[in-house]
């Protein structure tokens, strides 16, 4: 199953929380940093072992092991301070690639200056910050950068190499050259690949966000439409009741059998005019009506599979497996937009609609399925689009489009599918909690 227009990130049943003030996947970001520097501090330590121990290179130890040392110290503070952040800002961001380059600095200053080949890692942190900041900002990295880079050029410690060790400074360089390209290359692969994905990831989720402000600005024309249709119609329909209640008691259409039921289909039809439109004002609006009734989910439920078997002679088959005596508030939007399911199943399935209901965890799974030619594959990508429809009629796919926008303002979800053996699953995923009854309400 697919889900449709769930906002990223928020979990069934819960409101979406509000746009946060930080850049995009800045957490995420953070976080790769934090890795990032404690690959940096294995690094450097296991480096300085080889180069000491190994190499037999006359390092200076203590202020050279003193800087692994305190990044570990300030990535731990980082994650403890890290509890509970939904992100970070530039300035953040910045001052944690700022703190790698002092870092790095520090280490190539005691290591022989720009002649230690590891002084093109300072490249990494160019790109790393052209990634994760706006270019104004990335380009405060690039100066930073070039800034370190000429200082060292002019002031370091000078290594002293071990006689005999190498032929030549030359060919220690050539070996460090190598080391050195080959831990950028592993460390772009995968952090900074890392890093693009999260952007990527940003991007596609305001992609949805801008998606569904389109469409909630659908919904509020969709409104404004519904209250001028419902003033503009609401005195005719007020005369056309009291006329079909006057005629309801006149002693000639009383006597005459056909003409009472007419009359009472009209009456029918008209309380059925009434509901569809004031169910479309409340859809366009809050997913909670302006009457929304006490009752219980199997009652609610049952009265809806009830109404449509009467409509289509019980060609609608309900099966219930929740609990049905759990008190739920019953809005009239959900009750529209369950009917509209429904009303679209019967008309490409008019002898057989399968309305089931069930729970899965603390979500009430209710699912139609129909024996009728199933979604096309276009639709199935574009589902719940407004103005999205196979029907051919002008205007139509607002019924669908009301359905996914109403369940996600309960905070659920909207699943379609074709069925293998023929016929589609629409099937609606709301979280009891958003109907539950709760004392004050």
């Amino acid at each position: 199953m697919t889900p449709i227009n769930q906002t990223p990130g928020q979990t069934p049943g819960q409101t979406p929380a509000p746009r946060s003030i930080y850049p995009a996947a800045s957490a995420r970001n953070m976080a790769l940093l934090v890795q990032l520097r404690w690959v940096a501090a294995a690094g450097q330590l296991i480096a300085i072992w080889v180069s000491v121990s190994v190499l037999g290179l006359r390092l200076e130890i203590a202020p050279l092991v003193a800087v692994p040392v305190l990044m570990i110290v300030i990535n731990g503070i980082t994650l403890l301070l890290d509890r509970g952040r939904v992100g970070y800002s530039h300035v953040e961001l910045l001052g944690a690639l700022t703190l790698d380059m002092l870092a790095l600095a520090w280490q190539i200053y005691f290591s022989g200056g720009t002649a230690n080949p590891f002084t093109f890692l300072f490249l990494m942190q160019i790109v790393i910050g052209a990634i994760l900041l706006p270019p104004s900002w990335s380009g405060i990295v690039a100066g930073m950068a070039a800034l370190i880079v000429a200082r060292l050029a002019f002031a370091h410690r000078p290594v002293i190499l071990p006689a005999g060790t190498f032929d030549g400074y030359m060919e220690l360089f050539q070996l460090g050259n190598l080391v050195c390209f080959l831990l950028m290359a592993v460390l772009l692969v995968f952090f900074v690949i890392r890093m693009d994905r999260n952007r990527r990831q940003s991007e596609a989720a305001l992609a949805t966000l801008r998606q569904e402000a389109a469409e909630e600005q659908h919904i509020v024309r969709l409104g404004l439409l519904a209250s001028g249709a419902a003033h503009e119609l609401g005195t005719p329909m007020a005369t056309m009741s009291v006329i079909l209640g006057d005629w309801q008691r006149h002693p000639a259409i009383a006597a005459d059998p056909d003409l009472r039921d007419e009359v009472q289909d009209m009456a029918s039809e008209l309380r059925r005019c009434k509901a569809i439109l004031s169910g479309i004002l409340m859809s366009a609006g809050e997913a909670r009506g302006d009457n929304p009734q006490i009752t219980t989910l199997g009652e609610f439920l049952g009265t809806i599979a009830d109404e449509w078997n009467e409509r289509c002679h019980g060609a609608v088959h309900f099966i219930n497996k929740v609990e049905s005596e759990r008190p739920i508030v019953a809005d009239p939007a959900l009750r529209q937009i369950i009917g509209n399911v429904i009303d679209n199943a019967l008309e490409v399935s008019p002898h057989l609609v399968e309305f089931r209901a069930e729970m899965d965890g603390g979500d009430i799974r209710l699912t139609v399925l129909d024996r009728g030619p199933g979604f096309a594959p276009e639709m199935l990508a574009s589902f719940g689009r407004p103005y999205n429809s196979t029907k051919g009629r002008e205007g139509g796919g607002l019924g669908l489009f009301l359905v996914v926008n109403v369940i996600r303002k309960l905070g659920g979800r909207v699943e379609v599918n074709n069925r293998a053996t023929g016929g589609a699953v629409v099937r609606l995923v709301i979280p009891m909690a958003s109907l539950a009854y709760r004392t004050g309400e």
